[in-house]
């Protein structure tokens, strides 16, 4: 019985390529994945909102030229404001 190729040694065969595929170890649970340095020592804040918000979010960014993590960033110290905290968002 032979052995069943995968979808990826399949097309590479019906494409006529014959290099062998490499492999690549995934990376261990214990090593990290880069973090870019705009997001070193931050924290991700995240919320489950109906699909409709997240348009008009996105399209109020658009028209602004902004950026949603800025409308965010904006909402939050906002919020603080109203709330008698500090602006540090």
């Amino acid at each position: 019985m032979s052995k069943k190729l995968s979808l990826t040694e399949a097309l590479r065969h019906a494409s006529g390529k014959t290099e062998p595929l490499k492999i690549v170890d995934p990376p261990s649970s214990s090593e990290k994945s880069p973090v870019t340095p705009g997001r070193r020592g931050k924290k991700t804040i995240a919320g489950f909102f109906d699909p409709a918000a997240s348009r008009q979010l996105r399209q109020i960014a658009l028209e602004e030229g902004s950026n949603v993590q800025e409308l965010l960033r904006e909402a939050l110290n906002d919020l603080f404001e109203k709330r008698g905290k500090a602006r540090i968002a």
